[in-house]
């Protein structure tokens, strides 16, 4: 498949770096959004005893329940004590043009447990039955393979199988970020991937922030080995776009991106940016403005530079092959760096199957809101053709 926009490799010098002021160049990074005034969220903190007494309530809640319906009898009560529960396979979504689902989760920062009535077996959830019971997850910009970590338990737990990509010069890949020239490049690792995938077999593709412009790529190249493809607060382009042209739709303020971010020169300061990397006191407010302080304090150390080349390149999608594949997107509703207006204006020029909706998700739901989260990718994947 062709770009609409390549870019040819430079001679690495040493790198240098610094802070750029300018609107028109600050308007990308992982998910950067230039141009929102949606930053007055206030941080909740998070303590080890509130997630223990949460989980022990909703324990007593569902012995409680139990109880009174006739179960208890003196006798023992089952109960599933796994931290990583699992989730029936809801059929009560109506079909409708964009249908928008919202997590029926009581609102918790932490994301614990489920509410005692959503606790249910493994027997209910038949992966076998499944086109594909196989999620491939890709990390957005800056990120890699170990964001996912509570993602691949969880799905794992309810059956699945589960491949998480480091992209080129992402996660403890070992290329040199600034190195990179090209969208094909950074998304290597993905397309090899998928190439060696035995004939016939399909996955899930799941794309998190600019792994959506990840994934587009691979489907356009892929199609007939992708089931569906599900954009978690991702960008998702039309032909013709970069994820620089989806970023950059707002002309309203951002100070706190433009604060975060850091330009890398490694080709000298003459030249164009070869990475952008963002200050780490900031990531809190910016990215895991509800996320655990430890899910914070592991990203803090695992995140690396964005390469700024990809950025750039506008993405040839047909509808024959990309516009094959089954899309899904999954909003965040408190994302700070791609905020909920944005999401909602991607998804009305290039409207998905269906809409899902994370109600106190920041930027990172498989951080913020991983037991939501999850049950949103196990229903995605029950859904059948209509």
């Amino acid at each position: 498949m062709g770009l609409c926009l390549s870019r040819n490799s430079t001679v690495k010098k040493r790198p240098t770096s610094r802070r750029l002021t300018n609107q028109s160049a600050a308007a990308v990074s992982g998910g950067a959004v230039n141009g929102s005034n949606r930053w007055s969220r206030n941080r909740s903190t998070k303590r080890d005893d509130s997630l223990i007494q949460e989980r022990a309530l909703a324990a007593a809640i569902l012995f409680q329940q139990q109880l009174q319906n006739g179960r208890g009898g003196g006798g023992a009560v089952p109960f599933d004590r796994s931290t990583s529960l699992r989730y029936p396979n809801s059929n009560s979504k109506k079909n409708q043009p964009l249908p928008r689902s919202s997590s029926s989760r009581a609102r918790s920062l932490t994301d614990p447990l489920l509410q005692p009535h959503q606790l249910v077996s493994n027997q209910e959830l038949k992966v076998d039955d499944l086109e594909t019971n196989h999620f491939v997850l890709v990390h957005g910009g800056g990120f890699g393979a170990w964001c996912w970590y509570k993602t691949i338990a969880l799905l794992e737990e309810a059956g699945f199988k589960v491949t998480a990509v480091d992209l080129t010069g992402s996660g403890i890949h070992s290329f040199d970020t600034n190195s990179i020239a090209s969208l094909s490049q950074y998304v290597q690792p993905l397309t090899d991937f998928l190439e060696k995938l035995a004939d016939g077999e399909k996955v899930i593709l799941v794309g998190h922030d600019f792994g959506g412009a990840c994934i587009s790529f691979a489907m356009e190249l892929y199609s007939f080995k992708v089931s569906k493809a599900v954009f978690v607060a991702a960008a998702m382009l039309t032909s013709g776009q970069s994820a620089l042209d989806i970023f950059s739709q707002k002309t309203d303020s951002n100070d706190l991106m433009r604060q975060s971010q850091i330009f890398i020169y490694a080709n000298g300061n003459d030249k164009p940016p070869t990475a952008i990397d963002l200050d780490k006191s900031l990531l809190r407010d910016l990215l895991f403005n509800h996320s655990p302080a430890k899910d914070v304090a592991l990203a803090s150390v695992s995140m690396r530079p964005i390469p700024f080349s990809p950025v750039l390149e506008k993405l040839c999608l047909s509808d024959s092959k990309y516009g094959s594949v089954r899309r899904f997107y999954i909003e965040t509703a408190e994302d700070n760096a791609i905020p909920i207006a944005l999401q909602q204006s991607m998804i009305s020029n290039n409207p998905p199957e269906r809409v899902f909706h994370l109600k106190g998700a920041d930027h990172s739901p498989f951080f913020s809101k991983p037991q939501a989260l999850h049950r949103l990718l196990v229903e995605i994947s029950t859904i059948q053709s209509t």
